[in-house]
């Protein structure tokens, strides 16, 4: 949306920064996925992104709470830096799926059971699949497999952004915007045949 300046009958600067600073989900998004794919050869190596995906919406649901999904994006990411930088070589991912797991426990003993913690929890089932089987087949085929993911997700996350529900909006939108574009980089690492 621009604003229309109407002394001067164009954009101003001021408009154009509030709409940058009302899109900040979106920005950050492109920056996240811009970072995750940098020296990208195959789709297996941002797995960890569907995984953290599936992980922030699961966490939210288990606890209760939309205003949790940002504090669980960073325990994600914090995860995901600590993995990088790890003296043993352990995919991000694996850890997560830990976590999911310790998450539908919560959900379950915290008597959570409800149509939107069953739905990530099915989601979270389908996502861990997915990376696991991505993690151990051949190059071609984990891309695809996560970039389908990814591009499943991006749906769940319009899903949830215009339902208002499970996750914050803004965590919605972020989410949308980095499922989208770290899945058409596996698509063009695919076909351009770097991976």
């Amino acid at each position: 949306m621009t604003v229309i300046d109407t002394t001067t009958g164009g954009t101003t600067p001021n408009s154009k920064m509030r709409w940058v600073l009302g899109r900040w989900p979106t920005v950050l998004g492109v920056a996240i996925a811009l970072l995750s794919v940098m020296h990208l050869t195959r789709g297996a190596e941002v797995a960890f992104v569907l995984t953290a995906s599936g992980l922030v919406y699961l966490g939210a649901a288990a606890l209760g709470k939309r205003s949790y999904a940002w504090p669980m994006f960073i325990g994600a990411f914090v995860l995901i830096t600590i993995s990088k930088f790890a003296v043993v070589d352990v995919d991000p991912s694996l850890p997560m799926l830990v976590a999911a797991a310790g998450f539908i426990v919560i959900g379950v003993v915290r008597g959570a059971i409800n149509r939107g913690f069953t739905a990530q929890t099915l989601a979270m089932v389908a996502i861990g699949a997915a990376t696991l089987v991505a993690l151990n087949v051949n190059p071609n085929l984990d891309g695809y497999l996560i970039a389908g993911g990814l591009f499943a997700h991006a749906g769940w996350d319009v899903y949830h952004h215009r339902r208002e529900i499970v996750v914050s909006r803004s965590l919605a939108e972020f989410c949308f915007v980095l499922d989208t574009l770290v899945a058409i980089e596996i698509l063009i690492v695919i076909w351009s045949g770097s991976g």
